[in-house]
């Protein structure tokens, strides 16, 4: 897996290469970019698709102590990701998470188009039970060693306030277990974790929305109808405020669609990506 190496640390990313249209692919907390498998074989003929591991927790390189961690820094570290990468319109995708929002309003110029799947938005963040218990457990001395514990438990991950939030199908326990095991093993990625959880700012992702209304840019809205983290109705509000928004919504689908359904959301990226070249 290739590296690169930024100003707030290295990242490894999937990198498909290929002469097509460039897919840039985001991915939640305490995830990485295998959370896309699915959708970037879907993708990978006539794509060149791109996933990085941002510092969410299951990345495996500790960011730089001297450098700010939050949710804002980590959108500018993505805006530098593109830039250094040299990509231009690119296709940016967001799932479960919300900094490709932020992207978009702030650093519109290298982005040809905005897909936001079923992501924190509005004033819905951090979202749901599982957001707040993480942001709790950053705050509370030993609260992430307790939390990433209490997932290690196979049999916990199921619940709602595990990974059981946000798919309606089990993830491969080989998945998850890759996801854990930095927070499980590196003191460092625990302490990269914390500083993100407390440089969440409330305001970030409303700021961000008003910033979509000047996105003038095909965008599409793609959610989840089981999303237990996020509501329906911000998916309607994310593709109306968007000038160019469409709204898809999916069937029988937690917060993570490219695991629950990812042959729907290829199609609908491929169909997407053709028709508005």
């Amino acid at each position: 897996m290739p590296e690169i190496t930024l100003s707030a640390g290295t990242l490894d990313y999937v990198d498909t290469g290929g002469s097509g249209p460039v897919v840039v692919l985001l991915h939640g907390l305490v995830h990485d970019a295998t959370v896309w498998r699915k959708v970037i074989e879907g993708l990978r003929p006539g794509h060149r698709v791109i996933a990085p591991t941002l510092p969410y927790g299951a990345h495996r390189t500790p960011m730089r102590r001297d450098v700010p961690l939050t949710p804002d820094s980590v959108a500018e570290l993505i805006a530098e990701f593109l830039d250094r990468l040299e990509l231009r319109d690119v296709t940016l995708v967001e799932n479960d998470c919300g900094r490709a929002q932020s992207v978009a309003a702030r650093h519109p110029e290298r982005l040809a188009r905005l897909v936001l799947t079923s992501c924190e938005a509005f004033d819905n963040y951090p979202p749901g039970i599982p957001g707040k218990l993480i942001v709790l457990a950053c705050r509370v001395p030993g609260g992430i060693p307790l939390l990433v514990r209490t997932l290690a438990i196979k049999p916990m991950r199921r619940l709602p306030v595990g990974f059981g939030a946000l798919t309606e199908r089990p993830v491969p326990d080989e998945i998850v277990d890759g996801w854990l095991r930095p927070l499980l093993t590196d003191k460092a990625i625990r302490e990269d974790f914390r500083r993100y959880g407390l440089g969440v700012r409330r305001t970030e992702l409303l700021e961000a929305a008003e910033g979509l209304r000047t996105f003038d840019k095909p965008a599409l809205v793609v959610w989840a109808l089981e999303d237990r983290m996020n509501p329906r109705a911000h998916g309607r509000r994310l593709a109306e405020l968007l000038p160019q928004g469409r709204l898809l919504e999916i069937e029988d689908s937690g917060t993570l669609i490219a695991e629950d359904q990812p042959e729907q959301l290829v199609a609908a990226l491929r169909e997407f990506i053709a028709t508005t070249g």
